[in-house]
């Protein structure tokens, strides 16, 4: 997809099929709408969206494993196999993960490996 900045943030575009914008490019047939001349006539059946760019897929891939070590370094492991066995799952309720999170702060400046889904 596209990528634009918007408020000085970096998102990406993605465009349903149904979307009007997608019709205009030759999806029209797929919504049985083929023979509509007047893209004021067209029925959309999906929309256009952005979504945060989080980058390079190596990018996120290297914080992902920059979070992994961070959490091995906790447990005090040296290897994958030493996790999966001093490591346990816990449940966390939405109102704990609320309170882990940043709050009663508006953040200036953004880190790769953080965001809250409002």
């Amino acid at each position: 997809g596209e990528t634009i900045l918007f408020l000085g943030r970096t998102y990406k575009v993605y465009r349903g099929m149904g979307s009007i914008e997608a019709m205009k490019e030759g999806s029209k047939d797929r919504y049985f709408q083929a023979d509509v001349k007047s893209e004021n006539k067209l029925v959309p059946e999906g929309v256009v969206g952005r979504v945060p760019y989080r980058g390079p897929l190596s990018a996120v891939i290297y914080q992902l494993i920059g979070g992994l070590r961070s959490g091995m370094g906790y447990l005090g492991c040296k290897d994958i196999k030493e996790l999966q066995v001093k490591s346990r799952f816990m449940q966390v309720t939405s109102a704990g993960l609320r309170e882990a999170h940043v709050h009663d702060v508006d953040i200036i400046k953004e880190a790769p490996n953080y965001r809250v889904e409002i």
